[in-house]
């Protein structure tokens, strides 16, 4: 038998949701407005501006943004024609592929990261007390925690 969610479950999963995307719409808009480049290509380059050489392993980059192989395919081959991400041979591996960033794509990251960081707190961290902070990051982490445990 289904347990429904209750009016206040229903409430705070709709608003996690609408949240959420109004976020990442407005954080969207903003970085590509003032730097031209949208906010995959920003959790791209940050990815790969914090990697270390030779960059990272396609199938890892994968991983950490929690994206479908086919999403990140497309959004690294637009990015290399824009000249932000360059591919190369994993060393250890002739079958993968791994992706690093260019000069041109830590020259975008590093100008867009200081407006964006400023977006990110108007739009959320200015509206939150210190402990609300670690409450938002503990709930965030157990629930990511738990999202990876396949049980």
């Amino acid at each position: 038998m289904t347990k429904w969610l209750t009016d206040e479950e229903q409430q705070a999963w709709r608003g996690l949701i609408h949240m959420t995307a109004q976020l990442n719409t407005r954080l969207n808009r903003q970085i590509q407005d003032e730097h031209d480049i949208s906010l995959a290509d920003y959790g791209v380059l940050a990815r790969l501006h914090d990697a270390p050489e030779p960059g990272l392993r396609a199938r890892d980059l994968e991983a950490t943004l929690a994206w479908e192989q086919s999403r990140l395919s497309h959004q690294l081959s637009r990015m290399q024609r824009r000249g932000l991400v360059e591919r190369h041979e994993c060393l250890d591996d002739r079958r993968g592929a791994a992706f690093a960033i260019t000069a041109t794509g830590r020259t975008a990251i590093e100008d867009a990261a200081p407006g964006h960081v400023i977006a990110v707190r108007r739009m959320l961290f200015d509206h939150l007390t210190p402990g609300e902070v670690t409450w938002l990051a503990e709930l965030t982490t157990r629930v990511t925690d738990r999202l990876g445990d396949p049980a």
